[in-house]
């Protein structure tokens, strides 16, 4: 939905326009399947199955949310109450709270409006009682863009977590 041309060159509240967006979505991006990978030597340690056939089971789940409840009750199913199972299911916990996240940024429509101010319309439907609510538009000001780079170095730090959890516990990352 754009409401006028779109000027790479105007600079806007977003710190750089459009193409700095561009970037940390990028980034984003990158972070995420990267992050979301490593599920794959979570699930062949959980399921004790090797890493090709973890790469099948995970690439047959479609959703990041579906490979975080596999891993949650894995985790649940094979680890004994105790501190590795609880780490496990708060880093998945984390994980899961961070795709808001990423699907504000991937599944919605964006709109760039002359002035060079940027915003998201989230394509999601909200049933309530009596009414259903959708298109919630968000700004990318700076307040937006600074949220935005507090979240790439919270799933940064996510990776670098499940990396330690990993090696701690003995998991195959090979």
């Amino acid at each position: 939905m754009t409401k006028g041309p779109v000027s790479t060159g105007q600079q806007s509240a977003t710190e750089g326009g459009l193409d700095a967006v561009l970037l940390r979505v990028g980034r984003l991006n990158y972070a995420w399947s990267n992050t979301e990978s490593l599920l794959v030597h979570l699930l062949a340690g959980l399921a004790e199955m090797p890493k090709d056939a973890a790469v099948v089971v995970f690439l047959s789940v479609s959703s990041t949310r579906g490979r975080i409840e596999l891993i949650e009750r894995l985790a649940k199913l094979r680890r004994p109450s105790g501190a590795e199972q609880q780490e496990l299911l708060e880093l998945m916990a984390r994980f899961g709270r961070l795709s808001a996240v990423r699907n504000r940024y991937n599944h919605s429509i964006w709109s760039f409006d002359e002035n060079g101010s940027i915003s998201t319309i989230l394509m999601r439907i909200a049933d309530r009682r009596d009414r259903i609510h959708m298109g919630r538009r968000q700004m990318l000001d700076a307040d937006e863009i600074g949220k935005l780079d507090q979240d790439l170095d919270t799933l940064s730090t996510l990776n670098r977590s499940i990396w330690r959890f990993l090696k701690k516990h003995g998991y195959s990352i090979e």
